[in-house]
């Protein structure tokens, strides 16, 4: 057997004793969360490693923002954990229950998905929230991170894995894979005999490659091509202020803007404010012809390309629509399907714009960085789904679990 098929073994022993639990769930999560806490400085110093490696790499500031860990970030983690300890369990819940004419008690109950691969990229932060949320909804895990933060990953899956050995459950319900070449993401995304399913977490260009080759089933999270439309009726401080959280608070994140659009109308007076508040953060504009007669030079000519990508960074695209018609159809020609805002003070264009985007996450008059598990009060999230098959959105511990049903009888034949 390969390395991989050897932790999918275990995965899949780990898994059975798993789907059993109870509290010890909990037990367990918080030995965890107390031993990220204990080791901080070990974690530290792994991390700077990884985050001086990619520096020499050449990795952009955005880049380095997701792999940077800190104390305070440290401790976001560790407390991350303790709120998905104190979610309630998935696990047992009875989703309906019926009893047929001929006796039988039909009952459907959530049960764990059992052994689930996660493929992330310069994030750190996700081996321990990938590992609590799938421990917590009765799932083994096997982590693949991006080799940018792998210092940062073995030190942090060690110290999970050693906090197991403390409590009742086995160890390898949580496991890393160290090989960062391409090898180990293509055996992974093959893994029939254990896998049951993968999640990327991560840009477009993972998620693809995971999408098109993986043999298991897989869930697409993470790509965010959001957009802001600026109504003709919009509040201008309200849009500036939505557009530059949006834009600016984390741009690395999914569910940071991409494009605002602007109605014609109110484009003259909006597009100077917008801009004066994303000057405070030197946002990149790049626009249509309208835009750059309104604002001038200082705007890159916009090009196709600039509608359709995710730029993680302090950069947005920006043009001007004739109608919130032509904004609607901008959204559903480019939007990944993620997030979606218009500010707008018209309620007919309000519930146009609700009922007629197509995402996972459809705002009016609030910023799309909102769109997360926490946020939503549904406690901490895997990653948010943009498909519409078995999970959208921010995804809990409820998306991490799957159904049976349980039929019970006094002898009934068919």
């Amino acid at each position: 057997m390969t390395i991989l098929e050897e932790m999918g073994k275990k995965a899949k022993e780990a898994a059975r004793t798993l789907a059993v639990m109870g509290e010890e769930k909990n037990d367990a999560l918080k030995l965890i969360a107390k031993a990220l806490i204990d080791n901080t400085d070990a974690i530290l110093a792994a991390n700077k490693i990884d985050v001086d490696n990619g520096r020499a790499n050449g990795l952009t500031e955005s880049i380095i923002d997701r792999l940077s860990l800190s104390k305070t970030r440290i401790e976001g983690m560790a407390q991350g954990v303790l709120d998905v300890a104190a979610l309630p369990d998935p696990i047992g819940a009875v989703l309906s229950g019926s009893k047929r004419p001929n006796g039988l008690n039909i009952t459907k109950v959530r049960v764990p998905i059992g052994v689930i691969g996660i493929i992330f990229e310069a994030r750190p932060n996700v081996t321990s929230d990938a590992a609590s949320l799938c421990l917590k909804s009765g799932n083994a895990v096997i982590l693949r991170g991006g080799k940018e933060a792998i210092n940062s990953n073995k030190c942090i899956a060690d110290i999970m894995r050693s906090a197991l050995e403390k409590s009742v459950l086995d160890k390898n319900c949580i496991q890393l894979i160290e090989d960062t070449t391409r090898q180990s993401s293509v055996e992974l995304m093959g893994l029939v005999d254990y896998l049951d399913l993968l999640i990327p977490r991560g840009g477009a260009g993972l998620i693809k490659a995971v999408v098109e080759n993986a043999k298991v089933p897989v869930i697409e999270t993470g790509v965010g091509n959001c957009h802001v439309f600026v109504d003709e009726s919009a509040d201008i401080d309200m849009a500036a202020n939505i557009i530059y959280n949006a834009k600016t608070s984390r741009p690395s994140v999914c569910n940071a803007i991409e494009t605002i659009l602007v109605h014609k109308n109110i484009a003259e007076k909006a597009l100077p404010v917008i801009k004066a508040r994303l000057d405070e953060k030197n946002v990149e504009l790049r626009g249509c012809e309208r835009t750059r007669e309104i604002l001038g030079d200082s705007v890159i000519p916009a090009i196709e390309a600039d509608w359709a990508t995710e730029y993680l960074d302090y950069i947005l695209a920006v043009k001007v629509v004739d109608n919130i018609d032509e904004a609607i159809a901008h959204i559903t020609k480019y939007s990944s399907g993620h997030s979606e805002c218009i500010v707008t003070e018209n309620y007919k264009n309000a519930n146009r714009f609700k009922n007629e985007v197509d995402a996972a996450a459809v705002y009016v008059n609030a910023s799309t960085r909102f769109t997360d598990g926490g946020m939503f009060g549904l406690g901490a999230e895997i990653g948010i789904s943009t498909q519409k098959i078995h999970a959208r959105g921010p995804m809990g511990l409820n998306e991490l679990t799957s159904m049976k049903f349980i039929i019970e009888g006094d002898g009934q034949i068919r």
